[in-house]
Formats: C-alpha cells, structure tokens, sequence
C-alpha cells in the first residue's frame, strides 16, 4: 500500500474517534451529562460486532480455500465435538452480553430518573409542531433550557403518535396520545441544538422541527421574563405573526396563497367564505374567533374538519393579536 491509500484509510478509521467536543462520525456533539455514556456503550457494541464480523469472514475465506474439494481426494470423517471449544464460544457470548446488559440497564435508570430539583417543561406534539409551556405559562414554538441545571419534560400529544429526539443530547422518547410520558437531560454546553419528531405522523412530518436553546448561566431567566411579556413589547402585529408560528398555524395554513391541510390566509379578511353546508359569511373578526375557538362549527368548502379547537389555549389578547396579523395579510396582498 502506498503512502497515500495508508492515510485515506487512517483517515476513515479516524473519523469514527470522537472530537474534542464529543462528536463523531457516528454521533453528533455530546451535550448532556448521559450523551457520554450513551455513545461509550454504542460503540462498544459496534467494535464486537465489527470483531465478530471480520473474524467470522476470515475463517470462513481460510476455512473454504483450505478445505475445497481436490481432484482424486474423499472428505475425512469429522470429530463428534470439542468441549473446550464449545465452551469456550458459548462462554464468551455471555459475558458479552452480560455486560451490555448491565451498563445498558445503569443508563436506562440514569435516563428514567431525574432529579428532584429538575426544571418542569409541559411539551406538547401535535401534527405537524412542538409546544413547550414554562411554569409562568409562557408557551414557546422552541425549547429553551438553562446550562448545568437538570429539565424535566411532561409531554402529550393532541392527535397520533409523535417522538420527541434530541440528537445531541442522546434523548428520545414517544409522545402518545391519551398519556403523560416523561424524559430529562441536563445540557452542559450553551448554544443551538436540533430537535426532530422521529416517529411518523403524516404528510408533513419531516417538517416537524424544532430548536433547542441552551442558555449560559444567568440567561434564561432573562429571557423568560422578555419572552412571557411580548404582548406589551410586540405591535400586535408583530405578536400575531409570533402567536402564528408558535401555535403551530402556519403548519396548515399558509400566508402566500399556497394550499395547504387548511386555506390560506393570504387575502381572506373582509372577503365571502363558503362552507361545506353551503352558507357563506364575511371574514372578520367574529369569524376568526369562532374559527379559532370553534373550528368545527363551520368548515371551509373543499377542506377536512381537522382543525383542533384553540379553547383554553389563547387568551382574549392573543386572539386579537392574531386577527390584527391576517388583517396585516390583507393589506400586503392589496399593496401587491
């Protein structure tokens, strides 16, 4: 092998090692205080299984060119059994697994018990988004978390099945509908993290994405308080747009007169709606809030009835919030 096929396979074996920040070709950085030992234990089973699998390989390549059939040869009768040898491979498997199993269960109970002092965050999956909910009932489309301080999630889901995964943090776990199922982590490193619904929900289930936000010390609750009063610092204009996206409208509904699960928004305010029982009705602030509130009661014509009520979930100020953004969608359209 010359010198330079001897560093492209370096290289490749290299890629699977580990970073200073805990990434590698296999895994992306590790960011909680369970990431390491996630990974420690995965690829400890990748090295057996890469092991087992060249071995086997090998003695099989030896095994069939040594012991081919010759011309003019007869096959030796073969041994009834070996002990040691049988022992041995039975043996070894065990422990194998033995071990696994006992660093597999520790990281099980690490995962499935948090801290009593752990920070409480409702989260909610719905198709196609995430809701997170702070203790002062502060409701973000993203997750924001303190560094160096344990979080516990409660999550449901208000349709299917959806899967809450942090890649970085090695967390996953399932959102069922009609359940409460929990999941924590601490993160030890502030900055941007990815967070995906990794069980399929429909149609625009790869769109259901979120952040993760990991804030240095002394930060969060900063951001907390800011965030919780955006309807006195906001035009409502602006916090209409923010409710639009936070509450997971725009999944459904799109602003730019493409058709999505529901109707646009582009251009409907003071304009006739028709529904499926054939009544129509002009689109003002009345209707929006009973859309909002009461979605089934009347369903646009040549849509689902699939839009789940917002009752309880938006104030009285938010609701107009959000009316005063589709107006503001109205004037655009006309200006165009």
């Amino acid at each position: 092998m010359n010198s330079t096929g001897l560093v492209q396979m370096l290289s490749v074996l290299a890629a699977g090692l580990p970073d200073d920040d805990g990434s590698s070709f296999w895994m992306p950085p590790q960011v909680s205080t369970v990431a390491q030992g996630v990974d420690w234990l995965f690829n400890f089973i990748l090295a057996i299984s890469v092991f087992f699998f060249l071995l086997i390989v090998v003695l099989m390549v030896i095994f069939v060119l040594r012991y081919r059939h010759r011309e003019g040869e007869s096959a030796e009768p073969s041994t009834s059994h070996n002990m040691a040898l049988e022992v041995t491979w039975t043996a070894i498997p065990v422990v194998i697994v033995i071990v696994i199993f006992v660093f597999g269960f520790k990281g099980f109970l690490d995962m499935s018990t948090p801290p009593a002092n752990a920070y409480e965050i409702l989260v909610e999956g719905q198709k196609w988004s995430w809701t997170f909910t702070y203790p002062n009932g502060y409701v973000d489309s993203d997750l924001h978390v303190p560094v160096d301080r344990p979080v516990r999630l409660v999550m449901g889901s208000r349709d299917v099945i959806h899967s809450l995964y942090i890649p970085a943090f090695r967390v996953k776990m399932d959102v069922v509908p009609g359940r409460y199922s929990k999941a924590w982590f601490e993160a030890t490193r502030p900055g941007e993290y990815d967070l995906f619904c990794a069980e399929y929900c429909g149609t625009s289930h790869s769109g259901m994405i979120a952040h993760v936000v990991v804030h240095p010390v002394g930060e969060f609750e900063t951001w907390l308080e800011k965030a919780s009063n955006f309807l006195d610092t906001m035009s409502p204009v602006d916090a209409g747009r923010k409710l639009f996206q936070v509450r997971g409208c725009q999944q459904c509904h799109s602003v730019d007169g493409s058709s999505k699960t529901g109707p646009t928004l582009l251009g409907v305010w003071g304009r006739p709606a028709s529904f499926t029982d054939s009544s129509t009705t002009v689109v003002d602030e009345n209707y929006i809030r009973q859309s909002i509130l009461e979605p089934q009661a009347r369903v646009v014509a040549g849509f689902e009835p699939v839009m789940p009520t917002y009752q309880g979930r938006l104030s009285d100020p938010e609701i107009l919030a959000v009316i005063e953004y589709l107006k503001s969608l109205d004037a655009a359209s006309s200006e165009e």
